[in-house]
């Protein structure tokens, strides 16, 4: 299957590169750091991502949105949000539409906003029928179970409060999860919830899975 990428997060500040990833993994997308315009385009083409997040304010070599226009020659259509503290007119705003950048937020950063802006993003990629029947398939062959067990890893559960939710030992869940990483051919829980979350699977299961 085409697994869903990672958010690529562009910006050579340590700590404002850090404080988006933070924000994003609490949220539980997958992020990929990259500090220039190098490595961007290496994890570009190494692990594929579904949203980027870049820093329009780079101190030096190329601009955020050169950095950009160049992942989207090997990713046409990727979506992208803007940080900007300097590039803050109506204007900039405009341009930066013009240049196919989806969202443009300003500094400091709104963490409400950045999370609201990385996931309507990804929810768009799905309205627009991006998910296939190949990336949806693994999910078929998750049992009832593990399908609750995933949504409550997805609502932010712990490993011992899905045990007592469930009525389970914590070794049986983490049994479980150990199962799912298997089918959806991840290595991490946090790429499993990514993805689920992604495709919409635990939205579409929310009534039938209800606890």
């Amino acid at each position: 299957m085409s697994r869903i990428g990672p958010v690529l997060i562009v910006s050579d500040d340590a700590v404002l590169r850090r404080q988006v990833s933070n924000l994003l993994r609490n949220a539980k997308f997958v992020t990929h750091e990259a500090e220039r315009a190098e490595e961007a385009l290496e994890w570009a083409n190494a692990d594929c991502p579904s949203v980027v997040v870049v820093d329009s304010d780079l101190a030096e070599g190329k601009s955020g949105y050169e950095i950009y226009e160049e992942l989207r020659q090997r990713i046409p259509e990727l979506p992208a949000v803007f940080l900007s503290g300097k590039r803050t007119q109506a204007m900039d705003r405009a341009v930066a539409t013009l240049l196919g950048i989806d969202a443009y937020l300003v500094k400091p950063l709104d963490p409400d906003g950045l999370i609201t802006s990385v996931r309507t993003l990804l929810e768009r990629k799905l309205e627009r029928g991006e998910s296939t029947e190949a990336e949806l398939a693994p999910f078929e062959a998750l049992t009832a179970r593990q399908l609750e067990v995933l949504r409550l890893l997805s609502a932010g559960r712990s490993q011992v409060e899905i045990a007592t939710m469930l009525g389970l030992s914590s070794k049986t869940v983490a049994t479980h999860i150990q199962n799912i990483l298997a089918k959806l051919d991840v290595h991490s829980r946090a790429e499993a919830v990514a993805m689920a979350h992604t495709l919409g699977l635990m939205a579409r299961r929310e009534t039938s899975l209800a606890v």
